[in-house]
């Protein structure tokens, strides 16, 4: 699988924004998907993931309320709606892909990486 995230800019606080992952090779439409997000100096974190059906998705809590996650199976697309964006957001976002139907928070749990995007938040 090869996914590739795509939607990232500058954008100013109180903003929004939307990513895409789509996946080529094969199709991502019954894996657990998820986005995280790495910013300079810091560890890799959890955003938000779906399952492979999207009826459940989970939040890391720094973005509940402001971040969506969402899929379009037949389009083997999956989305992230960003609002109300922050300076602590900016981060290169990167989608990944687990071979499970469904996916946790940890990173451990995702066995397909993309390239990121680069989101950057001005104040």
């Amino acid at each position: 699988v090869q996914l590739q995230a795509s939607g990232g800019g500058s954008v100013q606080a109180g903003g929004s924004l939307g990513l895409s992952c789509s996946a080529s090779r094969r199709s991502i439409s019954n894996n657990g998907v998820a986005w995280f997000r790495q910013a300079p100096g810091k560890e890799r974190e959890f955003v938000a993931g779906i399952n492979w059906n999207g009826d459940t998705a989970n939040y890391a809590d720094s973005v509940k309320g402001r971040f969506t996650i969402s899929r379009d199976r037949t389009k083997n697309v999956v989305y992230l709606q960003m609002s109300s964006l922050r300076p602590e957001d900016t981060a290169v976002y990167l989608c990944v892909a687990s071979r499970s139907a469904f996916g946790g928070s940890s990173r451990w749990q995702y066995n397909y990486w993309g390239q990121g995007t680069l989101v950057t938040v001005s104040s």
